[in-house]
């Protein structure tokens, strides 16, 4: 199969998400991407394993990048794609196949854009941070994501997702003494005791805040509780894993913080830490991205690649075909006229 990057969009939309590429299998994907951007004497191409990444060299006064991942999670007997309507199916429509086709047809298209442009499509991001492949790149050829702005294609209902939340996880472990429960006032319950950690959570009240003109609101919430060895022994720990979601103004030291303050007298052990990321929508970069996508920017509520291009100083936004609630979904699609948008947006934006 080939990838025919100036024909019908929605044919290369199906032939894209066609070739299966669960994380750690994208090896055929990027071969087909990496051809057919070679093709394009505009575009010079290098490739890192299965990240395939395209630039045009103008000497324009400005870089813009716009990225996208090319591996999807397990298929569910959703592959080969089909269409019904005005909707596409099949495992990537959402996350984030129509992304990355229209990324490749702008990319033929534009073949003397106002600005120069870097086209990334990578692979591994469906898996642990480590994994991914902007992680490797990012510290190995930081240059190639350079820009003044980036725009990650992920499914947004094709409307503009400024920078994205952080998130991190940390466990809180209540001590207790072991009985048997026949005679429970002989130990102490650990799991009781963490009735007062669930209190703290359930009179927790998110911040809302304003971050470059987009409301970002957080929430403090438990994810996980675990405790006791047997249905006849009092527990002498119980532990319980809780996730925070910030808003992009806060860096590690002020996140952190925060949930010692929220426990204080625990000890908290943190499990992973991700800053989030600000759009920078008050640069005049995006101000113009914005009067060409049309519509009104919203914050991103969740943790996405954007992150990666913030703390590389590259303000960031999100921006793609398909409803994100889609993602990952058995029944996971992705409506044409979103493909047909977003498309046509780069092109007024950049051509």
């Amino acid at each position: 199969m080939s990838l025919e990057l100036t024909g019908d969009l929605v044919t290369l939309f199906r032939a894209v998400v066609d070739i299966e590429s669960v994380s750690g299998d994208e090896g055929r994907l990027a071969d087909e991407v990496d051809a057919a951007l070679r093709a394009l004497p505009h575009l010079q191409v290098v490739r890192d394993g299965d990240t395939v990444i395209a630039s045009t060299e103008l000497g324009r006064a400005e870089r813009v990048v716009i990225a996208g991942h090319l591996d999807t999670v397990p298929i569910a007997a959703n592959l080969p794609s089909r269409r019904e309507g005005d909707l596409v199916y099949g495992r990537g429509t959402a996350d984030m196949k129509g992304g990355v086709a229209v990324a490749l047809a702008c990319a033929a298209q534009l073949t003397a854009p106002n600005r120069d442009v870097t086209w990334i499509f990578y692979d591994h991001e469906e898996v642990t941070a480590e994994e991914n492949s902007l992680t490797r790149v990012a510290r190995e050829h930081p240059e190639w994501l350079a820009g003044d702005f980036a725009v990650l294609m992920e499914p947004t209902g094709a409307q503009v997702e400024g920078g994205c939340q952080g998130t991190l996880r940390f466990t809180v472990t209540t001590s207790g003494l072991a009985a048997h429960s026949a005679r429970a006032w002989l130990g102490h319950n650990a799991i009781h005791d963490a009735g007062e950690l669930l209190a703290r959570l359930v009179s927790y009240e998110p911040r809302t805040v304003e971050v470059d003109g987009l409301t970002y609101r957080e929430g403090m919430n438990a994810v996980g509780i675990s405790g006791g060895i047997a249905g006849n022994v009092i527990p002498d720990a119980c532990t319980v894993t809780v996730n925070f979601r910030f808003a992009p103004d806060r860096d590690e030291a002020d996140a952190l913080a925060h949930c010692r303050q929220l426990f204080e007298g625990h000890e908290l052990v943190f499990i992973d830490f991700a800053l989030g990321a600000r759009p920078g929508l008050d640069r005049p970069i995006a101000q113009e991205f914005l009067a060409a996508v049309g519509g009104q920017a919203r914050a991103k509520y969740g943790w996405t690649d954007v992150a990666r291009f913030s703390a590389l100083g590259v303000p960031a936004v999100n921006f793609g075909p398909a409803d994100p609630g889609k993602a990952h979904a058995d029944d996971e699609f992705c409506p044409v006229a979103d493909l047909h948008t977003c498309r046509d947006a780069l092109l007024r934006w950049l051509g």
